[in-house]
């Protein structure tokens, strides 16, 4: 009677071994949310990486109001740049509603981070504006 059953060492090893499966399985379905949230996080750095090549240089940004500002359509528009330590500013105490709805056009549908918007009518056809872009 001192001596150990054989059936009882092959029962305690198959609860371990089917303990060590359930335990398995759950492991195995960590891992697999493991991975998806990963290739989502991956996909989202990727997505932030690129928005901020888009919105955060400051030559391109330089450039394109540059350009915006050289149109034929708001040459007669007095605009004022001021570049400061984290963005820009445009003004101009009277312009056109034409030039206005021109330069908005182009800034509101253009890769711009617009921080601020004042728009005040002086007249029927003059208005002031001042726009704070940040890079």
């Amino acid at each position: 009677m001192n001596r150990i059953n054989p059936f009882h060492i092959i029962l305690a090893l198959l609860i371990l071994l089917l303990i060590l499966s359930v335990s398995m399985k759950g492991i195995k379905s960590d891992l697999v949310n493991a991975k998806a949230f990963l290739k989502e996080t991956t996909n989202i750095a990727i997505s932030l990486k690129g928005f901020n090549e888009v919105y955060s240089s400051k030559k391109n940004l330089n450039k394109s109001i540059d350009r915006l500002l050289k149109q034929s359509s708001l040459k007669g528009a007095k605009i004022d740049k001021k570049i400061g330590t984290s963005g820009l500013t445009l003004s101009s105490e009277s312009m056109d509603l034409v030039e206005l709805n021109s330069m908005m056009g182009k800034l509101l549908n253009g890769t711009y981070n617009i921080e601020s918007l004042d728009i005040k009518r002086l007249s029927d056809v003059k208005v002031s504006f001042e726009v704070e872009l940040r890079w």
